[in-house]
């Protein structure tokens, strides 16, 4: 590969065949970048939802446990 690459300018290596490849790949980076967006949000989401469930929880068991005290 570098003996391929050697003999041409800088602009072909670092500007032309990188935009080719975005050109042809686009689609597909843009499909999995959405995508692992996607999951880190319901990851999210779900840490969030759980997190909350715990804390009424245990706010409605602390509070109920308090009123049979009296």
């Amino acid at each position: 590969m570098k003996g391929l690459l050697a003999g041409l300018p800088w602009w072909v290596k670092w500007v032309a065949i990188p935009l080719i490849a975005v050109l042809v790949f686009g689609g597909l980076i843009a499909t999995v970048v959405s995508v692992l967006i996607g999951v880190l949000f319901k990851v999210l989401l779900f840490v969030a939802l759980v997190g909350g469930l715990i804390y009424v929880v245990r706010k409605f068991l602390a509070s109920s446990s308090s009123r049979s005290d009296w």
